[in-house]
């Protein structure tokens, strides 16, 4: 019988449930930097596959296939990047990666193809320019975001940046919380629309002013995989010094808490939240912390922005905000990225939308900065559809992926960009190869999972589930796959169908989102030129 979350499990029922919970035990992963050498001797087909799990812990993931090749996920907190670390990451890339690199979703950079014999002198070179791996993968505290112009946006309410360090340096890397139950995401904002996604967010810090002070209304419990949620108010107020306190409390809550640490599938803070809701939580950390804090309800947030053109800064400089087509960047173009931004006395930032931002542009630079950044393969123009456009990893890389991502979602902007143009900017499409959902596809405006279909000789082909109604926009909702198990081969039909009634049909200011939530489902069938799911499943 499955433990239910109001029983208390033993220590002994965890480590009988839960591998993970039990390599963890036997063997810190944080202590397998130092096992390098011998694991390298030993060579890759003799590493113990647990070895390669803790390696997780250090941001490394088997490559597709595992034949001796990884992932490694390099760390940006709040995706703020000198140009002398995004150097290193392009000279690591080179080096060693093939000259391939993409951004991810939460403001990272990661690098393929990495040998293990490599993994020493990778690791030198990262930690010699201040970047860090540790917790980028694992049950951890992973990259915490914010918004990429923390310290620069004219409109933000404070700079959020201080915060947002002090949390990355108390939790990166620190073994009290690199034994979560599973992997742990923060948000830490304090622009005027919380642009780093709140509502996905284990916990988010979302920046509010109160009797002239500056601190943080706090959400809990969002997330997405393969159970979304759309995280909770938790009702508090909590000051800025007081902020990775209470960040540290709710981890405490969770992480002593061993119902969570019986099965992995309901280890996830929002399940927590499910069970005890965010005043339960509340009352603990008071609780924990032996102190009250006042009520407080965030207000409704506009809109987010993607930060994409050219746009001031708080000084008389501005940021150029530059799409990068699928996240996919290479090793050259990080450091020509790094070389242009060090001429500038700027820096890199990365957006969750895996876009980039170039700051300290001043205004008889913008012609050159937008030339150079076109010169490079990152042309400005590329268009909103292509920046906001979102894929994961996927194929080739990937092993859960079970289709093509970047590939297809290429393919789908090109023929929308054909079909419609600039009257298809604003459309916000998101595709994930499997249900993990790195790419957000609950959330997206048009939301794709890779899935299989067998066709009349029997034969598995891709396929995918196409999810509406979705979006971050405010308030915030979770989509539905309303066409399920489209052949990759019918896709660009449906999707034209889709978009070309939104473009032909929309009001005045009228969103994707909107245009369906507006429509039913047989509306939107029709437009498809698909049966919808849920018509399949009466039939």
């Amino acid at each position: 019988m499955a433990t239910k979350a109001t029983e208390a499990p033993t220590l002994e029922l965890v480590l009988k449930r839960n591998s993970v919970e039990r390599l963890k035990r036997e063997k810190s992963p944080l202590g397998m930097l130092d096992e390098l050498p011998a694991l390298i001797a030993a060579g890759y087909e003799q590493v113990d596959e647990e070895d390669i799990v803790r390696l997780k812990w250090w941001g490394l993931y088997h490559d597709k296939p595992k034949i001796g090749t990884f992932m490694l996920r390099v760390k940006i907190p709040g995706g703020i990047t000198s140009p002398a670390q995004l150097r290193a990451i392009g000279e690591i890339s080179n080096r060693h990666g093939r000259g391939e690199g993409e951004l991810s979703t939460r403001q990272n950079v990661q690098l393929h193809f990495i040998e293990l014999g490599a993994l020493p002198a990778v690791f030198e070179h990262l930690h010699g320019a201040g970047l860090t791996s540790a917790g980028a993968c694992g049950d951890t505290v992973r990259n915490i975001t914010g918004c990429p112009l923390g310290g620069l946006a004219h409109d933000e309410l404070f700079d959020p940046t201080p915060v947002l360090d002090e949390a990355a340096a108390f939790f990166y890397g620190n073994p009290d919380y690199s034994d979560l139950p599973r992997k742990l995401k923060i948000a830490i904002t304090a622009c005027p629309d919380a642009c780093s996604a709140p509502e996905i967010n284990c916990i988010s810090l979302i920046g509010a002013m109160r009797d002239g002070r500056a601190g943080f209304g706090v959400l809990v419990g969002g997330g997405l995989s393969s159970v979304p949620r759309i995280a909770r108010d938790l009702g508090i107020w909590v000051a800025q010094e007081d902020a990775v306190t209470v960040l540290a409390a709710i981890l405490d809550e969770w992480r002593e808490d061993l119902r969570y640490r019986v099965s992995r599938v309901k280890s996830r803070l929002k399940f927590m939240i499910d069970d005890i809701g965010p005043e339960g939580l509340r009352a603990r950390i008071e609780a924990r912390l032996d102190r009250a804090f006042d009520d407080f309800a965030l207000p409704q947030l506009p809109p987010a922005r993607n930060h994409l053109g050219v746009h001031e800064q708080a000084d008389s400089r501005h940021y150029v905000g530059v799409p990068v087509h699928l996240g996919l960047i290479s090793g050259d173009q990080m450091i020509a990225l790094a070389d242009l931004a060090e001429s500038l006395d700027g820096d890199v930032r990365l957006t969750r939308q895996q876009n980039l931002v170039l700051t300290n542009v001043a205004p008889d630079r913008l012609d050159d900065v937008i030339a150079t950044l076109a010169a490079i393969g990152l042309p400005l123009d590329a268009g909103a559809l292509r920046g906001d456009a979102v894929a994961c990893t996927g194929e080739p890389h990937c092993n859960f992926s079970v289709t093509e991502t970047k590939t297809r979602m290429d393919g789908l902007v090109e023929l929308l960009e054909t079909r419609f143009g600039k009257d298809a900017d604003g459309l916000r499409m998101n595709l994930d190869g499997c249900p993990h959902a790195c790419a957000h596809h609950w959330v997206g405006e048009i939301g794709f999972q890779g899935t299989t279909v067998r066709d009349a000789e029997g034969k598995r082909r891709q396929a995918y589930d196409v999810y509406l109604r979705g979006s971050l926009d405010r308030p915030a909702a979770i989509a539905r796959a309303v066409f399920k198990r489209v052949p990759t081969e019918e896709l660009d039909d449906a999707v034209v169908g889709l978009v070309g009634g939104w473009v032909g049909a929309r009001a005045d200011g009228e969103t994707f989102r909107m245009f369906c939530d507006r429509l039913t489902d047989d509306e939107l069938g029709r437009l498809a030129g698909r049966e919808p799911a849920k018509a399949k499943e009466k039939a």
